[in-house]
């Protein structure tokens, strides 16, 4: 035994070290208060490895490739995953750290914990029910996040029916976790834009079925949110199809006319960001023209008040004064 500090443990013994811990404290048997220190004693030294230290650079590459081929073969990121709820709070952290230093790592232009997740997803899904337990949410949410940072595991998550949980964790009552999931929720429909794209299109009825409930939700800063996030969904051009077939359904125009009469005024602003798309198609079928034109006094007069005090954003502006114009000079269709 040295003097100074502790011998350094290989790779495979740290991680074998740890996963013994964690199964003792998955068994939770007496040994458990036990089994709590050595894994977060050992989850210390493997972040150590990953990261440095004040005293000592991280480890050179060959021992991370070695540590990280340790985590694949003994399936420990998925065990400390499923027993994330019994390590301690700082514990929590640093398999957050850890998982997110192992899955950003690259040779060449691979990723192989990214190719290593691809055949393990149910790392994934249980990370994303980690938004069940309150005690669990926030460090899953900063694994997820990192994770959707990349296409094929963006594209496990929205294919796989657990993505629908979303539209679940994004109302819940606790406040920072509801943002938490709303902030992956979010990442995972605009990270990719020609993955979401194609996602939205192929399912474009079941999402908008369950994203219409969010629109109508009780909770305030579940409507906000979701309207603006829906208004930059369907201005971004690579969603173009999606757009065309939303503002084709008089449903969706009825709740943005809604919406503009809200006692909120950041949900009147960012609903007029949807319904200016419905006035501003020039293909509007029948339907959407008919109800435009039975309000076409009343929308240009409520416009003309609207948000008057916004004489700073020219954009806005510009856009109101387009959209009175449009209204004014709707006509019904000649047969």
């Amino acid at each position: 035994m040295p003097l100074f500090g502790k011998s350094q443990k290989s790779p495979a013994e740290l991680v074998r070290s740890l996963k013994d811990a964690v199964t003792a404290l998955e068994r939770g048997d007496k040994k458990a208060e036990k089994a709590q220190e050595d894994v977060s004693k050992n989850l210390v030294l493997i972040k150590n490895m990953l990261y440095g230290t004040s005293d000592a650079e991280p480890q050179t590459d060959i021992i991370v490739a070695q540590l990280a081929q340790e985590l694949y073969n003994t399936n420990l990121l998925l065990l400390l995953i499923q027993n994330l709820n019994r390590i301690d709070f700082e514990g929590k952290k640093d398999v957050a750290q850890v998982f997110n230093n192992v899955l950003r790592r690259q040779i060449g232009t691979r990723s192989p914990t990214v190719e290593y997740i691809c055949t393990k997803p149910e790392i994934l899904f249980t990370l994303m029910s980690g938004y069940e337990h309150q005690e669990i949410a926030s460090n899953c949410g900063t694994m997820l996040r990192e994770c959707a940072r990349y296409e094929a595991l963006a594209k496990i998550m929205l294919y796989s029916d657990d993505f629908y949980n979303f539209f679940r964790y994004v109302e819940v009552s606790t406040f920072d976790i509801a943002s938490d999931a709303f902030s992956t929720f979010k990442e995972l429909l605009t990270r990719h834009k020609m993955l979401c794209a194609e996602f939205l299109e192929a399912n474009y009825d079941k999402v908008f079925s369950h994203y219409q409930r969010l629109l109508n939700s009780e909770n305030y800063v579940t409507r906000r949110q979701s309207l603006k996030l829906l208004g930059e969904l369907l201005l971004d051009r690579h969603n173009f199809s999606i757009m065309t077939r939303y503002i084709t359904n008089p449903d969706n125009l009825k709740l943005m006319m809604n919406m503009l009469k809200e006692k909120s005024r950041n949900i009147q602003f960012e609903a007029f960001h949807v319904f200016k798309v419905f006035v501003a198609n020039p293909n509007k079928p029948k339907p959407i023209l008919d109800i435009l034109l039975r309000n076409q006094d009343k929308l240009v007069d409520f416009l003309t008040k609207f948000h008057t005090d916004r004489s700073e954003d020219e954009q806005f502006n510009d856009e109101k004064a387009y959209l009175i114009k449009q209204i004014k000079e709707l006509k019904p269709v000649e047969h």
